[in-house]
């Protein structure tokens, strides 16, 4: 799980082994917008040499020309047009950028693929998920992602990968009777974030955390991640997924398994990904009324945020005027292992809110007794431990002092930490996947038991919205922290979300 210095110019490195990265879809935004930039980064660090090729396929007719003007044009601020180091890693990977325009499901592309392409190969599916198990399947047939002694071939696919159980496991099973699990690589950029992976770090090589990482210290965990934008143009991919498909079952339930995973055996792949599955799979599944209990779905209206008005979902291009897609879900999960047997865990994430914010926070019990005088237990604020994953990139630590003066009271002091901002400019999360793609290390790509194991802790939520869809998303307003339902959620245990609202918004 090696992950690039911002800064990698500064820093000794070998450049990875050689491949050719063919990305279908090339022509689309991610290429753009997503790996390129980390590409950039990687090359202008050293990781990438001159041999180091990129094949793009799509359906849009050109040639290399075009693809090398379409990806150029973008951001200068990532290498596009600009001057200097960034601009010069971009023109060292046009020259090995070429690009072949044909169907995905035309055997003709993939005959062309075969005289083209030699030793190590990565396929890169940055195409929408219908194209997945096609892709894999012609791969296969035509002898593309057979591996020879000296040369690999490995298959990146990009999420969501299925939209429910049962679409996941057959997903699964298509691509497996192809394609081994070794060359598979499910990619999540969020495991690719160094905050993400900060957590990691803090855990297992911390002995005053992890002695405290337990269902007797800590009372209850909230993972959230809010946005400020909205839907936007995207509404018809939003409207057949919404919030719940797009975000929990992988980006928050990979945040959720970094949390609660157990300290590996050592740091391989598969003993991470053992892990993580074993607490994926320990997530409890609820039956109908469980579910319905345990979730609350919101749908932003008309409004104002971020200093722009924006239009209520429903009025939303490509979303249909009745539609009880959520564009918020607020969800509370019981882990059921010897650790964190009777620890809620608190998950919210929603579109349109009033700030940008992904954070974990930790909430340990309360103390025993207040001794000090005129004090009470209800008047100590319990000790947090915040991973603040983006934007505010750091670590804060809360603890109770003495206030100073002659009596005996309390106060709370934060323990912060913060990341560079200029380290972490440059990172889109993908430097990180793209290194261990190349290397051959799965540590941070999800297995096929650790997908399934997802999509069943969140199927009967999806059940139960389906059955119980007369009721409907309840309404909230831009610019607030979501539905009223959510603080509901966990004022019938006693508690409060961590408030969002008062983040600092990227200063960045």
């Amino acid at each position: 799980m090696t992950t690039p210095n911002a800064d990698v110019g500064d820093v000794n490195t070998t450049a990875l082994p050689t491949a050719t990265l063919v990305i279908f879809g090339a022509t689309g935004d991610l290429a753009a917008r997503l790996l390129m930039p980390a590409l950039i980064t990687l090359r202008r660090g050293g990781y990438l040499d001159n041999r180091f090729k990129i094949l793009g396929i799509g359906h849009e007719e050109g040639d290399g020309k075009m693809l090398r003007d379409k990806l150029g044009s973008f951001d200068p601020g990532k290498g596009g047009e600009g001057d200097g180091e960034k601009g010069q890693a971009w023109d060292e990977l046009a020259q090995g950028l070429d690009y072949l325009a044909g169907d995905f499901a035309d055997d003709r592309l993939y005959a062309t693929l075969s005289e083209r392409l030699a030793g190590s190969v990565v396929f890169y599916l940055a195409v929408p998920p219908r194209f997945f198990g096609t892709i894999v399947e012609k791969l296969a047939d035509n002898g593309l992602t057979t591996e020879e002694d000296d040369a690999y071939r490995r298959v990146v696919v990009e999420k969501p990968f299925g939209h429910d159980l049962a679409s996941a496991k057959a997903l699964n099973a298509k691509i497996l009777s192809r394609v081994p699990e070794t060359q598979i690589y499910r990619i999540d950029h969020f495991l690719g974030k160094e905050t993400v992976q900060n957590i990691v770090a803090a855990r297992f090589a911390n002995t005053i955390v992890e002695k405290l990482w337990n269902n007797d210290c800590i009372q209850s965990v909230e993972i959230t991640a809010a946005e400020t934008v909205d839907v936007g143009t995207r509404g018809a991919f939003y409207d057949a997924t919404g919030a719940l498909r797009d975000m929990v079952p992988n980006h928050l339930f990979q945040i959720l398994a970094t949390i609660t995973m157990e300290a590996p055996a050592n740091f391989d792949a598969e003993s991470v990904r053992d892990e993580k599955a074993k607490v994926l799979g320990a997530i409890r599944t609820y039956d109908r009324h469980e579910a319905i209990e345990n979730s609350v779905r919101g749908q932003y209206e008309a409004g104002r945020v971020a200093g722009r008005e924006i239009a209520a979902y429903r009025d939303t291009a490509d979303v249909a005027a009745d539609s009880s897609t959520e564009t918020y879900v607020a969800l509370k999960l019981l882990v059921d292992t010897w650790r964190w047997a009777g620890v809620p865990f608190y998950l919210r994430t929603g579109k349109a809110l009033g700030v940008r914010d992904t954070e974990v926070v930790v909430t340990f019990r309360d103390v025993p007794f207040a001794s000090f005088p005129s004090t009470r237990n209800a008047d100590l604020p319990p000790n947090q431990m915040i991973f603040q994953i983006q934007p505010d990139e750091g670590i804060d630590m809360g603890i109770l002092i003495k206030r100073p003066g002659l009596e005996i009271a309390t106060e709370q002091a934060t323990l912060s930490y913060r990341y560079d901002k200029a380290e972490l400019a440059d990172l889109t999360g993908y430097e990180s996947l793209f290194h261990d793609v190349l290397r051959g290390d799965q540590s941070l790509f999800q297995r096929a038991d650790a997908i399934e194991a997802g999509w069943r802790a969140v199927q009967p939520f999806l059940d139960a919205w389906a059955e119980d869809d007369a009721t409907g998303p309840e309404p909230y307003a831009p610019g607030t922290a979501g539905p009223r339902g959510a603080e509901r959620l966990l004022e019938r245990d006693g508690r409060r979300w961590h408030a969002i609202v008062d983040r600092v918004e990227d200063k960045a």
